[in-house]
């Protein structure tokens, strides 16, 4: 990774994830990869150890945090019982180091979410109280996996839990899954939106409505 780097897309992706200071990603440091190129490498490295990966994990390198991760999801999704709680379990024990949005959203539906799909979802609601704004994404993310599948009942009370939260971040997590909802089931997002529509944050509405008639969608925004 270090020989295909590319320092000036590097300096490009420190502007794009807000790496500076007093930023949601201050300090964080890039190689200067693209996707595609992560992916030809997660495809080489599939079979990578778990210990080897968990040391991945640890890099300073943005890149190479995500290469983990990406390759945490294959194998998880490959693996049986056993892999899987494993790769569960480092997932959760390295959550500081998924420190960015790209780094949440690649892993936390298809991880978390999918490994407390029979079980255990208390636990993101631990998470949403966090005072980690990473764990906070992981937590609306996560739902993600159920939402697919017509779920809505996690997604929903996580979203009423972060309508009051100050990052933009959550924001927009909160405001994704809402239309995610709404995309497989329009009446149940009106009924959320009837309830809460008028403490939501503006981007978190305009976020859950974008799909909507625009007449609706104007009827929304102006209250």
């Amino acid at each position: 990774m270090l020989a295909l780097a590319d320092p000036d897309r590097a300096k490009s992706s420190q502007g794009f994830f807000k790496t500076g200071p007093g930023q949601y990603g201050e300090g964080d440091r890039f190689l200067g990869f693209t996707v595609p190129a992560l992916r030809t490498l997660v495809r080489e490295y599939a079979g990578l150890s778990l210990r080897a990966t968990a040391a991945l994990l640890k890099s300073p390198w943005h890149e190479e945090r995500l290469l983990a991760l990406l390759i945490l999801v294959r194998q998880y999704e490959d693996g049986d019982a056993t892999v899987r709680d494993e790769i569960y379990q480092c997932h959760i024990d390295n959550r500081s180091r998924i420190n960015n949005w790209d780094l949440v959203d690649c892993s936390a539906p298809q991880i978390v979410g999918a490994h407390l799909l029979h079980g255990g979802r208390g636990f993101l609601r631990d998470l949403a109280r966090s005072s980690s704004l990473w764990d906070r994404r992981i937590a609306m993310l996560a739902t993600f996996h159920y939402i697919k599948a017509g779920d809505f009942d996690d997604a929903l009370a996580i979203a009423r839990m972060l309508l009051g939260d100050r990052e933009d971040l959550i924001h927009k997590a909160v405001g994704w899954m809402l239309r995610e909802v709404g995309k497989r089931d329009r009446k149940a997002l009106e009924r959320f939106l009837r309830a809460h529509a008028d403490r939501m944050p503006r981007t978190t509405l305009r976020y859950a409505i974008e799909r909507f008639p625009d007449d609706l969608r104007r009827r929304y925004l102006a209250g």
